[in-house]
């Protein structure tokens, strides 16, 4: 292998940098020093040149938009209310409007200053309606598709056991939007993926993407020209119990992770996943569909030029 993998480039298209894990809260109580630094570090060092920072409320699309400008030209961010959180917009103080006229300003301002590339995370999750009921999902993916098109920015798209309704919502709303999107994360049927790469979308893969076999048959079928890499960390790190495990074997082994009791410099934390994981999602996906790393780097960071400029300017 020697220096191979330093060669290859990689963009986290989902990292949840604005969790504060990385900045070692853990519910509230500081468990270890803030290693915020050295976790970009560790990524950077493996050839993963850019982030996505998921925003999935206001305050987050805020704290994301703040750590883009704080690493320009390294970290950008996406700006949404997740399906989960979309009864915000009823407790919001002013209502709907108010928390819809707030992303909307967030969305064109830092799309202009260059650290917006996306509007998401939007979507759908029925499994969670414990969390938000139907109906307000609906309403609220559907005013915020029409923000997206509004600010003319790319899907950064969640779906969960919703596909009949998502991509109907989505069939009325992607002809307007010339970059399209991405579903992140994505965990659904081969038939689910088929039907919105036909809609011209992008489907990101990461290690909850490949923890069945099922899963594995369809990022087998991903076409290259659809697909995107991301590690979502904190949450979705790559199990010994997933069936990607089989895929890993000959992978260059990650930093040692300790309990975040134990941790000390250098280490990666027991149960929170990170960018510098990204390699092995690729390494997977290629060893899956039986071609090259290189390949499957080439293609993800091509795709994620394309659709999200990530300071190319291919945006504006």
């Amino acid at each position: 292998m020697g220096d191979e993998p330093r060669k290859l480039r990689y963009v986290d298209i989902g990292i949840n940098l604005t969790d504060p894990v990385f900045r070692g809260l853990y519910h509230g109580t500081q468990r270890h020093e803030n290693d915020f630094e050295d976790v970009l570090q560790r990524a950077l060092d493996v050839g993963c040149e850019k982030f996505m920072i998921t925003g999935s409320d206001l305050n987050e699309s805020e704290h994301a938009v703040e750590i883009a400008k704080a690493y320009p030209g390294v970290c950008y961010a996406t700006v949404g209310v997740h399906p989960c959180s979309a009864k915000h917009f009823d407790t919001h103080p002013g209502g709907p409007s108010a928390l819809l006229s707030a992303l909307n300003d967030l969305a064109k301002k830092a799309k202009e200053s260059g650290e917006v590339v996306a509007f998401g995370e939007i979507g759908l999750d029925y499994d969670r309606l414990f969390l938000t009921p139907k109906d307000q999902q609906l309403k609220y993916f559907e005013a915020q598709l029409e923000l997206a098109v509004e600010v003319q920015l790319p899907l950064f798209l969640h779906s969960r056991a919703a596909s009949e309704d998502f991509e109907r919502l989505l069939g009325a709303k992607l002809p307007q939007l010339p970059k399209k999107g991405l579903v992140h994360s994505f965990t659904g049927t081969l038939e689910e993926m088929e039907r919105l790469v036909k809609l011209g979308l992008d489907v990101g893969v990461n290690g909850c993407s490949m923890k069945t076999d099922e899963n594995i048959e369809v990022v087998r079928q991903i076409p290259l020209a659809h697909l995107q890499i991301e590690t979502d960390g904190p949450w979705c790190e790559m199990r010994p119990s997933h069936a990607s495990a089989k895929f890993l074997k000959d992978v260059q082994p990650l930093p040692k992770a300790v309990k975040k009791e134990k941790w000390s410099k250098g280490h990666m934390v027991k149960g929170r996943n990170e960018p510098v994981s990204i390699p092995h999602v690729a390494y997977a996906i290629a060893q899956i569909k039986g071609i090259t790393v290189e390949e499957v780097c080439e293609a993800a960071w091509n795709n994620s030029m394309k659709m999200f400029g990530l300071g190319t300017g291919q945006l504006n």
